[in-house]
């Protein structure tokens, strides 16, 4: 495996079609020209946990919850112990209504709840019979301390997957086709207090792409935003095809500052344009969106890719905070590969390339030799990010990304 350049760090990259969960293969269908997703071999864990609910999709609300007699999701939720195990048997689950995880129904730092695919096993969670609303979520994760392991969820009305709680991970997903952002972090409801915003969840090697809503100016494929507390990370996630922005960590003045958001060792492609061509010019279209009405956060931005997005690949969008935004690469964005107009920001070790002419990258605040902006022309370590893009995820979850057959690696 040749070393090129270890601006990535723990992203590497390497070819692939589709992304598997839990041992099976969940693909879209590649725009045209554009990268194919990811193939990978992401598993739900190994072991069957004892005493567990059963749920399948033929599964009965007063059924026992076995592995023979297997309940509904809904029931299982309304069951499961703090501390306990959910298993999705394989298939596709018919769901007209949020299947919500409701705020007290808690985990604990020792001992989180799990709703996990069954080991080797596809569960799709699909919501095609909502209409588009914002009442319309599919999965609703309001309880803290759950960990929500190797499902599809898909045709919600609005967001796929909800995060409305605190300290959770949600792990090996797929939210696509949704009316909104397929995995959106924010408050519960417009009275829930402050102090009480979701924080400290961690969304680890998951996809997100197709996510869709009728105005063509909303549906990202990951969000932290307008009202999320602090300590959000995502990490080898990738985002792709939605028609709005890869990652949107938007904030408005009417609810002021949300908490600050690392995203780490992520790909964002292709936005701003579905798989199946269909592009709407009103969208924002960016990798990485950043911010809003000129509020302050100071985000963490570090060894990502953004590629051949519809706008920028990683913009500030008014906000003048001091984030830090090191070892990225920006190529082939359709506007700048990086637009910070404004604020204290400090950035190291970023890389910007382009086949073609383009436009220069503007970072107002700390910027050293370091970087490799792109002002005219490539700098030498764009070599490495030649010929065609494509991804995985390795059996450990790591993202791994290829450009023209070259990995790098940590």
């Amino acid at each position: 495996m040749q070393k090129i350049n270890p601006v990535i760090a723990c992203v590497g990259l390497l070819a692939g079609s589709a992304l598997a969960l839990s041992g099976t293969m969940a693909q879209a269908t590649p725009a045209p020209g554009a990268a194919p997703t990811g193939t990978g071999s992401v598993s739900a864990p190994a072991a069957v946990a004892a005493d567990a609910l059963y749920v399948a999709p033929d599964g009965g609300d007063d059924a026992a919850g076995t592995e023979s007699d297997p309940t509904t999701l809904a029931s299982a939720i309304s069951r499961v112990a703090s501390g306990g195990t959910i298993y999705l048997r394989g298939g596709t689950y018919a769901h007209s209504a949020t299947v919500t995880i409701p705020p007290g129904n808690d985990g604990t730092a020792s001992a989180r709840t799990t709703l996990a695919a069954y080991p080797g096993e596809k569960p799709v969670l699909n919501f095609s019979a909502m209409s588009e609303d914002p009442a319309n979520r599919g999965l609703a994760v309001n309880g803290a301390y759950w960990h929500i392991d190797g499902i599809v969820v898909e045709h919600a009305g609005d967001n796929g997957i909800f995060v409305g709680g605190s300290n959770n991970i949600v792990e090996h997903v797929v939210t696509r086709f949704n009316h909104d952002s397929g995995l959106q972090i924010s408050r519960i409801a417009s009275d829930t207090p402050d102090d009480e915003w979701p924080a400290n969840n961690l969304i680890l090697s998951s996809e997100s792409h197709d996510n869709a809503d009728s105005d063509g100016e909303d549906a990202d494929g990951f969000a932290s935003k307008l009202t999320s507390g602090p300590g959000n990370v995502f990490r080898y996630t990738v985002s792709h095809h939605n028609i709005d922005d890869g990652w949107d960590l938007y904030t408005k003045s009417e609810t002021g500052p949300i908490g600050p958001v690392t995203i780490e060792d992520s790909l964002s492609y292709g936005n701003g344009t579905l798989s199946d061509g269909t592009v709407n010019e009103d969208g924002d279209r960016n990798g990485f969106k950043l911010g809003g009405d000129d509020i302050e956060v100071d985000h963490v931005v570090r060894r990502n890719i953004a590629y051949d997005n519809g706008h920028h690949g990683f913009t500030y969008n008014s906000n003048p905070g001091s984030m830090t935004v090191s070892d990225n690469v920006g190529i082939d964005n359709a506007e700048r590969n990086f637009s910070f107009d404004k604020g204290t920001s400090v950035y190291r070790g970023n890389v910007s390339c382009r086949k073609d002419d383009g436009s220069n990258d503007k970072t107002v605040g700390d910027a050293d030799s370091s970087n490799q902006f792109w002002t005219g022309s490539n700098g030498s370590a764009c070599s490495a990010y030649s010929g065609a893009m494509d991804w995985s995820f390795a059996s450990d979850g790591k993202l791994v990304v290829t450009f023209g057959g070259n990995t790098v690696t940590p």
